[in-house]
């Protein structure tokens, strides 16, 4: 998508040097516009576990580049091993987003039957290449396939924008490109149709507030940011006509795990009958886990709740703390939404019921 009418994806590599891997640093956005370098596994690591990159599909993709880097320094002579070692410490970096160790495997399984060292390490470039080239067409078909919710909407309304709620940022810069809850808002756009977002802040990295609303405005839609605790006043008073959220891990019977707080807007849109849907690509799907309750929660740090950076008015960036020294606090990162408050899921092949048959009709190699 566009930053100051340039197009970027999240993360990408030169023809020339594909020793190193280019990435936005998020923790700097909006104020600040960083783009980092990644040469060595121990970097992607960091950029992952620190949130330098966030959202399902970009940790997907980086963890990807992040295993061919892994390949540049594993041993010819125990290079397997070595690749092993490496995915499995990315796997350790954040639990919850299953895009993460899908993309480990998709690795470790295209270089293993290759034939020598040199081979496998081009093999996982261009493995980890793909695997961001898919990220962005899937998320582009995402948008195909759910401009018809927005449009249907529309029809009802008489050309009224249709008002969509999101939650946290599941926008071009949470994938490669396009986004999966904002790829139907884009296609909207591009087909004429009159959207409104409400972008809620998403504490406590405040995604919404950074990214979300910043992302929307590059983009020249428009959005009006509200408190995480607005949206169910909103639905009351008849100001939202559709909820798409995202979502980091969903089982193959359609529980999904998305941004703290996503369970409270299912909620509250059921229980105000507007529509939820959630947008994903395939490669987030867990064909393992029935149950959403056994999905892994991650639990971060405190003091992302107890602290909070801004700007100052001389351009600098300032953390302070928001609490009385000593406060404990809680903080997770994930909440589970059962299928039975999802409308339905939007995906690359289409929009499917959040429940298993329909899931596996659409993907039936799994």
């Amino acid at each position: 998508m566009n930053i100051n009418g340039k197009h970027y994806r999240t993360i990408w590599t030169s023809p020339d040097h594909r020793q190193t891997v280019y990435i936005i640093d998020q923790r700097h956005l909006p104020h600040q516009f960083v783009i980092e370098e990644l040469t060595t596994l121990e970097n992607t690591i960091t950029a992952i576990k620190d949130m330098h990159v966030r959202g399902a599909g970009l940790i997907g993709a980086t963890a990807g580049f992040g295993m061919y880097l892994a390949s540049l320094a594993a041993s010819d002579h125990t290079f397997d091993e070595d690749m092993n070692r490496a995915g499995k410490r990315l796997c350790q970096s954040r639990p919850t987003a299953k895009n993460l160790g899908w993309a480990v495997d998709r690795i470790l399984m295209a270089t293993g039957t290759a034939p020598s060292p040199t081979a496998k390490r081009e093999i996982a470039y261009q493995t980890a290449q793909e695997i961001a080239d898919e990220d962005a067409d899937f998320c582009r078909r995402i948008g195909q396939n759910g401009v018809s919710i927005i449009e249907q909407i529309s029809k009802a309304k008489n050309g009224q924008p249709v008002n969509i709620l999101t939650h946290c940022n599941a926008g071009w810069l949470a994938f490669v490109d396009h986004g999966s809850a904002t790829a139907p808002i884009y296609a909207a756009r591009d087909a004429g149709i009159g959207v409104h977002i409400w972008v809620d802040e998403t504490r406590p990295w405040n995604q919404g507030a950074k990214l979300t609303a910043w992302e929307l405005q590059q983009e020249k839609i428009p959005n009006t940011l509200i408190t995480d605790n607005a949206g169910g006043h909103l639905m009351q008073r008849g100001d939202v006509d559709l909820v798409i959220v995202g979502t980091d891990r969903t089982t193959h019977t359609g529980d999904v795990a998305n941004k703290i707080g996503t369970y409270l807007k299912a909620l509250a849109a059921h229980d105000n009958n507007i529509p939820f849907y959630v947008a994903l690509p395939s490669s987030t799907f867990d064909w393992e886990l029935d149950k959403g309750k056994d999905i892994p929660i991650e639990k971060r740090a405190g003091s992302e709740i107890t602290r909070i950076t801004g700007l100052k008015d001389d351009g600098s960036l300032e953390t302070v703390r928001l609490v009385a020294e000593g406060t404990q606090a809680e903080n997770y990162s994930f909440d589970v939404t059962p299928a039975r408050l999802i409308t339905g899921l939007i995906t690359e092949r289409g929009i499917v019921k959040a429940e298993r048959e329909a899931i596996h009709r659409l993907f039936p190699e799994h």
